[in-house]
């Protein structure tokens, strides 16, 4: 099924499960920018930039209550806002950041993702190759 999907498909989905998956193992540190850090360094520029301005707007859209209130600037919205889906358990935190890698991936697909088919393979390519080897891009 990914074998047939354009190559720019691909690249987003990946990303959406990379970028969660960074969310997910965030260590605050002072040294790093989170957005750089999560973010993987290895994909186009642009990419990036549009992941750069869209993951503050993506994650104060979740509502997680007070975390992000307040707050304009980018990396303090980004370490908020990870800090409190680092919180969640269960199927609560699964629900956030499946829905989060979807919204990613269609930030690095430039929007041309649908909801519908993101939704059905991030979860697809996280099961059957991003799981198998932690960095399948095939």
């Amino acid at each position: 099924m990914f074998d047939g999907l354009p190559g720019e498909f691909k690249t987003a989905i990946h990303i959406g499960v990379e970028v969660v998956e960074n969310m997910k193992n965030f260590v605050d540190s002072p040294v790093a920018d989170v957005l750089t850090a999560i973010i993987p360094g290895d994909i186009d520029d642009k990419i990036k930039a549009a992941l750069r301005a869209q993951l503050p707007i993506l994650l104060t859209n979740l509502k997680l209550a007070d975390a992000t209130a307040g707050l304009t600037d980018p990396v303090q919205i980004a370490e908020a806002a990870i800090k409190q889906l680092q919180q969640l358990t269960g199927d609560t935190q699964s629900a956030f950041f499946h829905n989060l890698s979807v919204l990613v991936a269609q930030v690095a697909a430039d929007g041309k993702l649908t909801w519908s088919d993101g939704v059905y393979l991030l979860q697809w390519y996280y099961e059957h190759q991003f799981k198998t080897d932690g960095t399948a891009l095939s």
